[in-house]
């Protein structure tokens, strides 16, 4: 993975959602092994100390995913 890349979705989701710099952002893709939904599915995990860990979940691949589209799925969650 382009780790910029990365590094940029990861700033997304902390502007997003806005998260102090103690928190920590986890993006990954999975693959679903649920029929209903697309074969692969980013996970984005937003660790605040403290707290449960939330997890937020986009439809598609990590390499297709874009800023906008992210803060978008972030949002309407």
């Amino acid at each position: 993975r382009d780790g910029a890349r990365v590094a940029a979705l990861k700033q997304t989701v902390r502007d997003a959602l806005a998260l102090d710099s103690d928190v920590a952002v986890s993006i990954n893709e999975i693959a679903c092994a649920d029929p209903a939904c697309p074969v692969l599915e980013t996970i984005v995990l937003v660790m605040v100390p403290g707290q449960k860990t939330r997890a937020y979940k986009v439809h598609g691949a990590l390499d297709d995913l874009t800023g906008p589209a992210l803060r978008d799925a972030l949002l309407a969650s």
